[in-house]
């Protein structure tokens, strides 16, 4: 708590000799935070020159003098990769950045003229812009938070649906003879526990989002480590809490639930504490067309996870006593990504699915007074609207590369308004395909709407 308070009241000085915001980009994986983080710093290091930034009023204005990465204040986590993200966008043929794969920070320094000239006001402004990103996987753990291994065990068996635990039919087959109170097994632990994360990782590549622990799909410095040797039990909704907890600490139920509580209190807080309690702002982006591209079990997979994750985050307006005792969030913006793969007069639909979507989260955030905006955008554009004409009748397109290299011209289909019906997932009228990336040329890369994303999180504070 010390630690803590020390932090926080070095934070404040800081804040105190120049103007800052950190903000937070959040997003389950392939989401697009490392194509979004990449346009961010793009479009704001040539908003001075070429960025086409209409929607931000202080480069609308021409205010916006420009940015410049500088030196971030933890010098023990990685640097956001940057370069290497705009280099892969400039090779040939292009490619999509290297997504996520650990935590990372980058920090701007943005220069602007104030909107109103006052007597000792200086001239130009800066304000410092601290960057952060971390894999999707990892969030998957947050809600974590709120189980212990009973319900945690519970709920992983209550959520699968028919695809995903086919998925998981070896783990299925391993588990089923494992009873609470059998004697523990080091090494039929670990075997168990990677059959759970194989299944765990095939569900993942057929587009399911709510997998849980997210470290089986991303370990990092843990693979191997006891810490990711455990799994749920399955029958444990029969079972007695008390008589479960009473069980020997030889017994398997009794290992699985310590390691669950460890990696809790060793994995799961101290990311929580250390990398969101100080956000002031925050997007999470959404990979909407991919889930409704999916299939329905992965469409609800997605929101679930989506709603169980908001839930985690710690929402509310700032004053001095809650920037030093209980941080918060005070603006926070949604966003559909990957817009360019729709033509454009479906963006509208694409906001309005992913309000149904975000539809009881949302309604909690505006009910507690919190400022929320949702939008669709492209952080990197990958194609081009074009109309076909046929017969008199023009039809919208899309013009763009396949990721095999295939120069294609096609409409995808109409995105729903709203949550779909089973005669959606009847029809399959959707279809949705991925695009490389366009060759990148000098100047911003080009994208939808990341100039109305920088306003509604950062405009206020270039006044």
């Amino acid at each position: 708590m010390a630690q803590d308070l020390t932090r926080d009241l070095m934070d404040l000085i800081e804040r105190g000799r120049d103007r800052q915001l950190r903000l937070a980009v959040t997003g389950l994986s392939r989401a697009g935070k490392t194509a979004f983080l990449t346009s961010l710093v793009d479009q704001l290091r040539h908003s001075g020159l070429e960025a086409r930034l209409d929607l931000l009023s202080a480069a609308r204005e021409a205010r916006l003098l420009g940015a410049q990465r500088v030196a971030q204040q933890d010098l023990g986590v990685p640097r956001f990769p940057f370069d290497q993200a705009r280099a892969a966008l400039e090779e040939t043929p292009p490619r999509w950045p290297e997504p996520t794969r650990g935590i990372s920070e980058l920090r701007l320094k943005i220069r602007y003229r104030p909107a109103r000239q006052a007597w000792l006001r200086p001239e130009t402004t800066e304000l410092t812009l601290d960057l952060f990103d971390y894999p999707g996987e990892w969030l998957l753990d947050l809600p974590l938070l709120e189980h212990d291994y009973l319900s945690w065990s519970q709920a992983q068996f209550a959520d699968a649906g028919p695809a995903r635990r086919s998925m998981l039919a070896s783990f299925y087959a391993e588990v089923e003879e494992l009873t609470p109170d059998a004697e523990i097994d080091e090494a039929r632990l670990a075997a168990i526990s990677e059959h759970y994360a194989e299944g765990l990782r095939a569900a993942r590549e057929a587009g399911f989002s709510d997998l849980q622990p997210g470290r089986f799909l991303l370990p990092g410095e843990l693979q191997g480590a006891p810490v990711l040797q455990f799994f749920p039990l399955p029958g444990l909704a029969e079972q007695d809490a008390e008589t479960l907890d009473k069980l020997p600490e030889a017994s398997v139920y009794a290992q699985l639930a310590k390691r669950f509580a460890y990696y809790q209190s060793h994995i799961v807080r101290p990311f929580y504490r250390e990398h969101f309690r100080r956000f002031d702002r925050q997007i999470v982006l959404v990979d909407v067309l991919g889930a409704l591209n999916a299939g329905p079990e992965r469409f609800e997979d997605l929101s679930r996870a989506l709603t169980r994750l908001m839930q985690s985050f710690n929402y509310g307006q700032r004053s001095l006593f809650s920037r030093l005792f209980t941080p918060r969030i005070d603006r926070l913006a949604i966003a559909a990504t990957k817009a360019d793969h729709v033509t454009p007069e479906q963006h509208q639909h694409l906001v309005a699915l992913l309000e149904a979507l975000l539809a009881e989260p949302l309604k909690n955030l505006k009910y507690a007074n919190i400022p929320v905006k949702a939008l669709s955008l492209a952080s990197i554009r990958a194609t081009e609207a074009r109309e076909v004409s046929h017969q008199g009748h023009s039809t919208p397109a899309l013009k763009g590369t396949t990721l095999d290299g295939e120069s294609l011209l096609t409409f995808p289909g109409e995105v729903p308004s709203r949550l779909p019906t089973a005669d959606f997932w009847t029809r399959q009228g959707f279809d949705f395909i991925a695009f490389r990336p366009q060759q990148a040329a000098p100047g911003a890369l080009p994208h939808i709407r990341m100039d109305a994303a920088l306003e509604w999180l950062i405009g206020d504070k270039l006044t």
